[in-house]
């Protein structure tokens, strides 16, 4: 068997117990090691964690929040690249329509053939595609995905799956129209990383809860993320992105 080489990028992060605006604490990671804490994936998350001493109560990471900048949607999944050429919208869809908009995805099945995707508020509740058998908002229904299998389906190849439209055909006997893995903002990570993983509050819900631009993790919420102004002073979490070679 041919050896195969795997070059991975392993995130060290760092809690720097000192209370600096958002800025400052990027300045201060970029300076002393790579930049404020970008986070991937549910392991990331996990690992983000376990850096907390017990008194921390929450901290800076790398994800703002660009306000005057087009939405752009991602998938839930993390690794699986929206592409605008690959989609299903209705007619007049994504319209963002309301005085909240419309930040989340959702399917419905027009015919026996095919389904068409639509956006709505996150905060209304309709079945969603790991599970059908409750309804909830969109963020709930994430969580929900993620706890109990991976996360809402997400990307063409999944929605197109035969298993999936079994659970499309089950789901729209109780809800026209059935939460995906889509979704719109504005937020970025510092870094520039492009990745769609996000891990708000559930009360967040797409929306802003408050006016802040920067987002913090909180550690007795179970590392959920929240929105906060930029300027309050806090302590915040560097990462060292250190690639590593394995030789299967």
């Amino acid at each position: 068997l041919k050896n195969h080489l795997m070059v991975c990028q392993l995130y060290q992060y760092h809690y720097v117990n000192e209370e600096k605006t958002w800025k400052e604490a990027q300045q201060y990671c970029s300076q002393k090691h790579t930049d404020l804490a970008t986070v991937t994936n549910m392991k990331d998350m996990k690992r983000l964690i376990s850096v907390s001493l017990g008194d921390i109560k929450e901290a800076w990471i790398g994800l703002y929040d660009q306000t005057n900048a087009q939405r752009s949607w991602h998938w839930s999944l993390p690794g699986v690249e929206f592409n605008e050429r690959e989609t299903k919208w209705a007619k007049d869809e994504p319209n963002n329509k309301g005085a909240g908009g419309q930040k989340c995805g959702i399917t419905w099945k027009e015919s026996d053939l095919f389904s068409k995707w639509g956006d709505l508020s996150c905060n209304e509740k309709h079945n969603f595609l790991c599970y059908s058998g409750e309804t909830t908002n969109w963020t709930e229904a994430q969580s929900y995905c993620r706890q109990k299998h991976t996360d809402l389906i997400s990307g063409l190849k999944q929605l197109q799956d035969g298993e999936v439209n079994k659970g499309l055909n089950l789901a729209t006997a109780n809800s026209r129209y059935i939460f995906t893995g889509l979704f719109s903002d504005t937020w970025m990570w510092s870094d520039g990383n492009s990745s769609s993983f996000r891990h708000w509050n559930l009360k967040f819900n797409n929306q802003k809860i408050n006016s802040g631009q920067c987002a913090m993790t909180v550690f007795d919420d179970g590392g959920r993320w929240k929105n906060e102004n930029c300027d309050e002073r806090k302590p915040f979490l560097c990462y060292d992105g250190k690639f590593y070679i394995n030789l299967n």
